[in-house]
């Protein structure tokens, strides 16, 4: 029996000894890490930005969406499409506009990336209305913001470019 009363008392020692060690391991990663933000440019959050959609009309139509760093924050988008969808169902979930991965765009003070969106690249009547975009950073869609649109757009299997540099190069030339 005695055993059976020293196992919970040595099961204990050995929490206590590991949660020193995590929370050593811990510190010791978070210090790295505060390090190292310092003396390098982070991938860009969606909360990091400030977005601005307005409507073009080369290729067709489409919006262009202006991304710049809010106050204080450099980051940077890699050179990929935003995650963006007109509405909750995935047929209105934008597509690549483009098959490669383009340069990545620092953003800090008034630089800005631009992404094309055409909400509509099939030759049809079909389609469904929207007056909202959401739109997020890839792989932050959690945090999606929802931004008005200039006007009402009819969606039918929607692309977006990659992020650039040059709005010229984020328009989304229909194939």
């Amino acid at each position: 029996m005695r055993s059976r009363f020293a196992a919970p008392s040595a099961r204990l020692a050995l929490a206590a000894v590991a949660a020193v060690a995590v929370t050593a391991t811990a510190a010791g990663t978070a210090t790295a890490t505060a390090d190292s933000r310092s003396a390098t440019v982070r991938v860009c959050a969606t909360k990091d930005l400030s977005f601005k959609v307005s409507l073009k009309t080369q290729a067709g139509g489409y919006y262009l969406v202006t991304a710049k760093a809010k106050s204080g924050v450099t980051c940077y988008l890699e050179g990929v499409f935003p995650s963006a969808s007109f509405g909750s169902s995935a047929d209105t979930e934008v597509a690549p506009a483009e098959h490669a991965v383009s340069d990545r765009v620092t953003l800090s003070g008034s630089t800005a990336a631009y992404a094309g969106i055409n909400p509509k690249t099939t030759n049809n009547d079909f389609g469904k209305e929207f007056d909202f975009l959401h739109l997020s950073v890839a792989g932050d869609e959690i945090n999606a913001v929802t931004l008005a649109l200039p006007d009402t757009a009819t969606v039918d299997r929607p692309v977006a470019t990659n992020w650039h540099a040059d709005p010229a190069d984020a328009v989304p030339f229909a194939n």
